[in-house]
């Protein structure tokens, strides 16, 4: 039969479209001779008696499986519901599609419209029962097909990996060998940098604090260079995703993990989306060989960093949260005795820097009341006492221990710096081979060269300065020279360079948990210390009264007060709590300005005319009982007539009631007309009587 006697004239009318496709990228690049013989497709066409020939070819690089959007297909769908498409040619059925929705789709519109489908084997009318069911049977085999390929190469894998010999894309620190297999990678340099990672971690028990000390070490991490291949990297400044991706991976930990992430399908706008790298838990995975390989740390404590780091994200119950600092000593190791729940931190004050401890949870998830709410500064305090009181028989030791712990860090940071070093100088001196082996004549290369050398020598420079001027040397300290330490250690937990960081971290050494509950008829918040090694004690902490704040005054320096204060002046009862070592409530010196508001809130009385008892009184008083003026009595106490006293000078007069019935008061008091002046024997009169 000839073209136009199977192909009608009017739909060769219409344009023929070749629908080209590769499932993937490295297709594209590798197959093109499949690609080419797609593209022929347009020669066949023509010999149908096509003359409009179109090329779809957007979707280079794109699976047919259902799961990728594909715009070129969506536009021969376009095409076939407009009624422009007269013939549809494909290399084979699977080319259009390998799902079964897609293909009968296609097939219905191509009926509707009666255009053909073209491919290697013949034409078809979808029109005709026969040739539909053809169709439709190569659909269903394009689609069977493939899920026999991806169910044949998955076996293959999954049995491969169960021996532990599939070739996976392993993480920075290791390479597959041809013939040993996994192993470590012999970059000196990188094996170190992983493992001040995991060195880091067990110290500071924090993926952020690991990232800011390595920062501020300026401690660099790998990164590929060779789009993902891991065979080639640059040394970049380390990120916070480095940290967590040598944490929680357990290939370091010396285990071979095969399918420890799943794929989750989803319906899309009526279309199934898939995606990958959704972690699953560990007993889930689909093949974990231990002591596989040489593995950077073990796998106990692979898991002692997995449970820290969940502690960190969530704070559940049943561990300590990492100490991340602020200014609650106990955030996160308190436990609510009542619901089980941890107690978390608010601050409260103008700027927000006292810490109040409560247990909320139960009132923002079910509307409950609070269970506890105490401040935070009594109860931190009381256990700081305890703590103390437990390390001082070790703080020998533990000064020690610290000075072997610092001294491991700046070695291991030092020796970083070395392998950073060395391999400056190396890049340094291949730079230099490759620019004396050009030929000089050739300037464009001589002259990158020359460009690629002093940017090594740069780099070698910028290291050197990085060196430390004198290496720290290591001298033996006799322990009996620090016999006096204990007695201090109470000063340096409370010395402002130590940080509230270095504090949480030795109280969750010493502290497995606190369970906490108050007493309300007591006004105690009463807490069970768990200690490391099961040992626990009770601590009871009186809580502040409403309105009752943590800076009064002691009753030992309000009793000085007392007795000082009818006799003394402000300033000496200052002078004499300060002598006596007694600080104010917030633990400032006394002044006697102070000393005066303290007297005026607690009603200390600094004058016996104060005592209103009667024997003693006021010039204001004094003035009301004579009823006479302030000004009378005063003239008065100048001239003598009426006696008074004061505790010091420039101080109020006190004047006892009896004197005010004197005669020389009476007198004076009843004299009228001139002022009375006072009579001084040593002033010469101006006018004498002779």
């Amino acid at each position: 039969m000839t073209s136009a006697e199977i192909i009608p004239a009017v739909i060769l009318k219409r344009k023929a479209v070749v629908y080209v496709r590769q499932s993937t990228q490295s297709q594209v690049m590798t197959n093109l001779e499949g690609k080419r013989r797609q593209y022929d497709l347009v020669d066949v066409a023509r010999q149908h008696g096509f003359v409009d020939v179109e090329i779809i070819d957007d979707d280079l690089g794109r699976s047919a499986s259902g799961t990728v959007a594909r715009p070129g297909f969506d536009r021969l769908v376009a095409w076939l519901c407009a009624g422009k498409v007269g013939a549809v040619l494909c290399f084979d059925a699977s080319r259009l599609a390998r799902n079964g929705r897609d293909w009968h789709h296609l097939l219905e519109l191509c009926g509707l419209v009666e255009a053909r489908v073209i491919d290697g084997e013949g034409v078809y009318n979808p029109c005709r029962p026969n040739d539909r069911l053809l169709l439709g049977m190569k659909g269903s085999i394009s689609e069977f097909e493939l899920g026999v390929l991806r169910t044949r190469m998955l076996d293959a894998a999954r049995s491969k990996a169960g021996r532990g010999e599939l070739r996976l894309s392993v993480p920075f620190g290791y390479i597959w060998h041809r013939e040993a297999g996994l192993g470590l990678d012999p970059d000196q340099r990188l094996q170190e940098v992983i493992r001040v990672i995991f060195v880091r971690f067990q110290k500071l028990g924090s993926a952020r604090q690991v990232l800011l000390s390595m920062k501020a070490d300026q401690i660099h991490f790998p990164r590929p260079s060779d789009e993902g291949r891991m065979t080639s990297f640059d040394w970049t400044p380390i990120r916070y995703r480095n940290v967590i991706a040598v944490l929680k991976n357990p290939f370091y930990a010396g285990v071979y993990v095969y399918g420890k992430s799943e794929k989750r399908t989803s319906i899309v706008d009526g279309r199934a989306r898939r995606s990958y790298g959704h972690g699953k838990p560990i007993g889930t995975w689909e093949v974990m060989i231990k002591d596989h390989h040489e593995g950077y740390i073990d796998w106990a404590e692979y898991e002692r960093n997995q449970k820290q780091l969940a502690l960190n994200n969530y704070g559940s119950a049943g561990g300590v949260k990492s100490g991340r600092g602020g200014k609650a000593l106990l955030s996160g190791v308190m436990t609510c005795r009542r619901c089980g729940r941890r107690l978390s931190v608010a601050y409260t004050g103008n700027p927000q820097s006292r810490p109040v401890y409560r247990c909320d949870k139960p009132n923002l998830m079910m509307g409950l009341p609070r269970c506890m709410t105490f401040g935070g500064p009594r109860v931190d305090a009381a256990v700081s006492r305890e703590l103390l009181l437990a390390v001082e028989p070790m703080a020998i030791e533990a000064a020690f221990e610290a000075e072997r712990m610092h001294r491991e860090q700046q070695e291991d940071q030092q020796r970083i710096l070395d392998m950073e070093m060395q391999q400056a100088r190396y890049e340094a001196s291949l730079a230099e081979r490759r620019y004396a082996a050009c030929d000089p004549d050739n300037r464009m290369i001589a002259a990158q060269l020359e460009k690629n050398w002093e940017t090594a020598l740069r780099r070698v420079r910028d290291l050197e300065i990085r060196q430390p001027a004198e290496r720290t040397s290591n001298i033996e300290v006799d322990p009996s020279a620090f016999s006096n330490l204990a007695d201090n250690l109470s000063a340096a937990w409370h010395a402002p360079n130590v940080t509230m960081r270095a504090r949480q971290k030795l109280l969750r050494t010493l502290i497995a948990d606190i369970i906490v509950d108050v007493d309300d008829e007591a006004r105690e918040v009463v807490l069970t210390i768990h200690w490391r090694g099961g040992q626990h004690s009770e601590l009871r902490v009186r809580k502040p009264r409403a309105g009752e704040h943590g800076c009064a005054t002691t009753e030992d320096a309000l009793a000085v007060m007392r007795s000082m204060a009818g006799r003394w002046s402000d300033e000496h009862i200052a002078a004499s709590l300060n002598r006596m070592g007694m600080p104010t409530g917030q633990g400032k010196t006394w002044t006697a300005h102070r000393v005066a508001s303290v007297r005026r809130v607690r009603g200390i009385h600094a004058y016996r005319s104060a005592e209103k008892d009667g024997e003693w009184l006021t010039m204001r008083e004094a003035a009301k009982l004579l009823d006479v003026t302030h000004h009378t009595i005063r003239r008065l106490i100048k001239t003598g007539v009426l006696p008074a006293v004061q505790v010091v000078a420039g101080a109020p007069h006190q004047i006892r009631a009896d004197d005010l019935a004197s005669d020389p008061v009476k007198t004076a008091v009843a004299r009228k007309g001139r002022p009375c002046r006072a009579v001084d024997a040593d002033t010469l009169p101006m006018f004498p009587d002779t």
